[in-house]
């Protein structure tokens, strides 16, 4: 066996010099030849009493002898009992304290620019401590701290770069190196890569400590070097959304139609199903319908009906609450295309002459869709009607909605009040639904359980349970609602009041100390007032329970593109006068080609807003009819549907024929 200097290994982890210790040997000593030399033995293992029991050292300086309680170990001492920690001490102490003041000091900062506050540090900190491998930034974007501010600060206590991303921009990112790495790699790694900068690429990344994923993108890249920004994940994901829907691959109709002949597409008997559902998957059928429901995602429709006539069949798209004839089909392919449509819904494709109802989950555009299917038969073959609910729709803060300052403040306080009844009225794709899912959505959703029955569940809602109604099996709205008051909630939404028995609890559920939203088809306001009364419901007890009213209605805003003054003649310029609306900034649309040539161009909410105050609710427990109870809360102030799009017409953001065609009924 080869020999060991201990004594230079020992001098190589700073051990304490040997000469320190007393030397059995004489300095005198004869040396003796190389080969009877011993090895030499290092005094920190040298027993001074030999009948002592060996012990193994450790790490904590236990284990060689008694532990030493004081630094100051003098000359003289016994060297079995000194701690051997000062050679091995800085391979073995830990880093946590480090990690955890550079925590304190990124909460600190956090603190003190006011971009968090010590309620949202707490439950970040609790979130961190009960999830393992999650980040204190992360979990704080999570608590509703603003994503941007805090990658700022993450990469100032990192020091590292910190960018926006301007996905609209062609050079806001490298499209060569991103198709290289795949959209699905970069959004499944929050990574982008921005740009080069000579023969290193610039990446982006949400972590600022993950050097594997850097790795990884410089071997995919193959590229020698990387240099490495923070960025926000919600840019990366809108770089990666903008990318999906400008790239998408285009289907052009007559190509389409090229591919079919007129005998490929045949209408069969009912009997032959299986031949149909041949017709139905043939390709070109399937590439039809894919770029119909495409091309309605596009356009940004709302629903999409396919319609048959005796010699023709037209595809309807309705836009911004308007119908427009997109395309026109060949008829023979009817038939194939609405069985194609109950095959991707799971219907009866035999089955022609009862309605059914469906639904279609799919990936268009890169965007993940519901699409609600209900076919009804007419004697000129079935028409199919598909809409599209997207959770782009509703994912709309209330500041978007077109509310005026003070209704807005208005609705804020209500929405925030701890019981009673809100409800929201018009009719159907006046947009209550958006504006009940946006106020839910404002709640603090961590310390409120908040619940909703529906009919159907058209949009998932993150943090909010949510109940389907089922007729059949007795699954009703005032089943479901019965059965959430033994589940400790703190608000209800109610898809809406129907009957007596819903109604009621209801009102039950609101003066037992519980908020209920819920929605009613009537014209305005003050009508929802005595439809409740008229349903059954004591008055004392509506006026007791409703806490105010909003009826909407939702208007077509003009096109920006083409928006311009427009000309008054004398007829507006009377109209004006007539109902004291200012003529300095009436506006319209010309048309182009972003609008389709109508001059609108997206749509904004007409709202009014009924408060219900002590003199109201004495009014409504004598049972007033709607036309004087109406004028009562017009002279307490309620701005009434009307004059709301007066004052978007004022301001240039409607007009003057949207506003009455949608309130004609509210005069």
């Amino acid at each position: 066996m080869g020999k060991f200097d201990l004594d230079d290994l020992l001098k190589d982890l700073d051990s304490p010099d040997s000469s320190s210790v007393e030397e059995d040997t004489a300095p005198d000593e004869v040396a003796v030849p190389e080969a009877d030399v011993q090895p030499p033995v290092n005094p920190m293992f040298v027993r001074k009493d030999p009948k002592e029991i060996p012990r193994p050292p450790d790490f904590t300086g236990k284990g060689l002898g008694e532990e030493v309680v004081s630094s100051n170990v003098p000359d003289n001492a016994d060297p079995v009992r000194i701690k051997p920690n000062d050679a091995l001490s800085p391979i073995f102490s830990p880093d946590s304290e480090e990690e955890e003041v550079a925590s304190d000091d990124f909460s600190q900062q956090l603190l003190d620019l006011g971009l968090i506050n010590t309620e949202q540090l707490a439950t970040a900190n609790r979130v961190v401590k009960q999830t393992p491998g999650k980040s204190l930034a992360s979990a704080l974007i999570e608590a509703g701290a603003d994503e941007v501010a805090v990658q700022r600060v993450v990469a100032e206590v990192n020091r590292l770069p910190f960018e926006r991303i301007d996905y609209e921009s062609d050079d806001a990112y490298d499209q060569k190196a991103l198709h290289r790495l795949t959209p699905e790699f970069c959004k499944a790694s929050l990574v982008l890569p921005l740009r080069r900068e000579g023969a290193r690429m610039v990446v982006g990344t949400v972590d600022p400590s993950d050097v594997f994923l850097l790795d990884d993108v410089k071997r995919r890249l193959g590229v020698p070097s990387v240099k490495h920004v923070l960025v926000a994940a919600g840019d990366i994901r809108g770089v990666l959304e903008f990318l999906s829907e400008n790239e998408v691959e285009e289907y052009n109709v007559d190509e389409i139609l090229a591919d079919v002949d007129e005998d490929d597409v045949e209408v069969v008997a009912e009997a032959e199903e299986e031949e149909d559902l041949g017709e139905a998957e043939s390709s070109p059928v399937v590439r039809y319908v894919n770029h119909i429901i495409q091309t309605a995602v596009k356009e940004g429709a709302s629903d999409i009906h396919i319609e048959p006539g005796e010699k023709t069949l037209k595809v309807r798209f309705r836009i911004d609450g308007v119908l427009f004839e997109i395309m026109n089909p060949p008829r023979k392919m009817h038939a194939a295309l609405t069985s194609r449509i109950k095959i991707m819904a799971s219907l009866d494709i035999a089955e022609r002459r009862l309605p059914q109802d469906g639904r279609i989950r799919a990936t268009v555009l890169g965007r993940k869709l519901d699409l609600r299917v209900s076919t009804i038969p007419t004697p000129k073959g079935e028409k199919t009607v598909m809409r599209i609910l997207d959770n782009r729709s509703i994912n709309v803060v209330l500041n978007d909605l077109g509310f005026s300052e003070d209704t807005l403040v208005i609705w804020k306080n209500q929405i925030a009040q701890p019981h009673g009844i809100i409800l929201v009225t018009g009719p159907t794709g006046s947009g209550k639904t958006t504006t009940l899912y946006s106020s839910l959505q404002t709640l603090d959703l961590r310390k409120l359980n908040v619940s909703t029955v529906e009919d159907p569940v058209e949009y998932d809602l993150a943090n909010i349970t949510q109940i389907q109604t089922h007729e059949k099996i007795n699954m009703t709205f005032a089943a479901a609602l019965r059965a959430l008051m033994r589940q400790d909630p703190d608000v209800i939404m109610v898809g809406e009041v129907r009957d007596h028995e819903t109604a009621t609890i209801a009102i039950q559920a609101a003066m037992t100390g519980h908020l209920v939203l819920s929605t009613l088809h009537t014209n305005d306001a003050p009508s929802s007032i005595t439809r409740l009364i008229n349903i059954g419901i004591e008055p004392f007890l509506v006026g007791a329970s409703v806490n105010s009213v909003l009826a909407q209605r939702l208007v077509r805003k003009i096109c920006s593109n083409c928006k311009e003054p427009l000309p008054l003649s004398d007829e507006i310029q009377e109209f004006l006068q007539i109902h004291n609306i200012p003529g300095d900034n009436i506006m319209h649309g010309t048309g182009c080609a972003r609008c389709r040539e109508t001059g609108y161009a997206g749509r904004s909410g007409l709202f009014e807003m009924l408060v219900l105050d002590d003199h109201l609710r004495d009014l409504i427990a004598r049972n007033p009819n709607v036309t004087e109870f109406r004028r009562q809360c017009v002279e307490r102030n309620m701005t009434s549907l009307r004059q709301d799009g007066y004052d978007k017409i004022a301001a240039g953001i409607t007009t003057i024929e949207e506003v009455l065609r949608v309130t004609e009924a509210t005069i």
